[in-house]
């Protein structure tokens, strides 16, 4: 794969829910080292477009490439599996475990001697320690208490802690759901740092988001949905917040090289 062949890409997908069409032959590309925002209006089928990239749902028709190899996902277990990290608007964070324990659920490291190999024993000190490991390297020990229960933690350091769970195990790309959709304004500038600390250690990440201001800030492409497709790409450098919301809301239609992306 080169550096100008998407990393993560979709053609032609198709996902029916009964007689409703969430995803009518909808394409996707998402670039190595890149920051794409997925925008759209209610019901154009972006949640539909990100959950069949996550795995969370399986795809009619179509067809979904990582690295340019052809995959099709039957969980989000298999794309964690291939690389795909999802820090969902819901977080999907256990409040009453700890930062460590939720940061290593599912994956949970095991010792190494026979209690790990025949009672299937945590090694609860190494989760620990890489755990503050990859919370030091974005940035977040301000969290002092790696044992600590996450119902304890603000909003802003449980989205610090599932966005830091994605880059610590997503090894090829992270897709973040609203990560500031229920934060303060302060707590919002430290996720948006967060992404740009995230795409420096070279990680692509799909941001789905409705606040513009923030898409424009960060992203380096934008990938606008609508009626169940991509309608266009826009680079943020050229086109207006205003002229993203015409795209998005049919009042506006993109010029013609936004639409051949």
């Amino acid at each position: 794969m080169t550096q100008s062949e998407p990393i993560l890409s979709a053609r032609n997908v198709v996902k029916r829910y009964g007689r409703v069409t969430a995803l009518d032959h909808a394409d996707f590309d998402l670039y190595p080292g890149e920051i794409l925002a997925v925008i759209g209006d209610n019901g154009a089928g972006k949640s539909s477009l990100i959950k069949a990239l996550s795995g969370a749902i399986q795809i009619d028709e179509g067809e979904i490439r990582l690295e340019g190899n052809p995959v099709r996902f039957n969980s989000p277990m298999a794309a964690r599996g291939a690389g795909i990290e999802t820090v969902y608007q819901t977080l999907a964070l256990s409040p009453a475990l700890s930062i460590a324990d939720n940061m290593f659920m599912g994956r949970e490291i095991r010792r190494q001697d026979l209690l790990g190999r025949w009672f299937k024993a945590i090694d609860r000190a190494a989760m620990e320690r890489i755990a503050r490991e990859k919370l030091s390297e974005l940035g977040l020990m301000t969290i002092q208490n790696i044992t600590q229960a996450v119902e304890t933690l603000s909003g802003g350091q449980r989205q610090g802690v599932a966005v830091a769970r994605a880059a610590a195990f997503g090894s090829k790309v992270v897709i973040m759901d609203e990560p500031t959709a229920a934060l303060g304004v302060k707590e919002s500038r430290r996720v948006l740092e967060l992404i740009q600390d995230v795409r420096a250690r070279g990680l692509p990440i799909v941001l789905i988001s409705h606040n513009m201001p923030h898409v424009f800030e960060v992203a380096d492409r934008i990938h606008v949905h609508r009626l169940g497709r991509r309608l266009c790409v826009i680079d943020p450098k050229d086109h207006s917040m205003s002229d993203a919301v015409a795209f998005m809301t049919g009042a506006k239609k993109p010029p013609q090289e936004a639409t051949a992306a």
